[in-house]
């Protein structure tokens, strides 16, 4: 369904950090930085993090989550740690979640406050 997502980010170097950790958690390889945008390429698609084009600071959107596939509770676990130690912040620690049978998840914010969870759904 989707080409890419973008996000914004006021610092490229801290944004770096905190992605590297946290989607290296789940099997991806480091972002390749251009100095306009970094990017994080997947078969499944595009994650680009960027300063905004219209120059103004960056902010998250109230209400936005950006779902990640991890391919087990333990990449879960490694995303919302290495998320909070690359400068994220907890929005959710790793558990089961009742709203999908068999799902575990973690939710952290990245230094700028965008919202991201990393999801699984275990055998049952």
């Amino acid at each position: 369904m989707f080409t890419h997502i973008v996000v914004g980010a006021n610092d490229l170097d801290t944004a770096q950090q905190f992605y590297d950790a946290a989607l290296g958690a789940l099997g991806l390889p480091p972002g390749t930085a251009t100095g306009e945008r970094i990017i994080y390429a997947a078969p499944e698609g595009i994650l680009l993090v960027t300063k905004p084009i219209d120059g103004n600071p960056a902010s998250f959107g109230n209400g936005t989550t950006i779902g990640l596939k991890a391919p087990d509770a333990g990449a879960v676990d490694a995303f919302h740690a290495r998320g909070i130690a690359a400068g994220g912040s907890d929005a959710g620690a790793p558990g089961p979640r009742e709203a999908i049978p068999n799902s575990y998840a973690a939710y952290v914010r990245d230094p700028t406050g965008n919202k991201l969870v990393a999801w699984c759904v275990q055998a049952g």
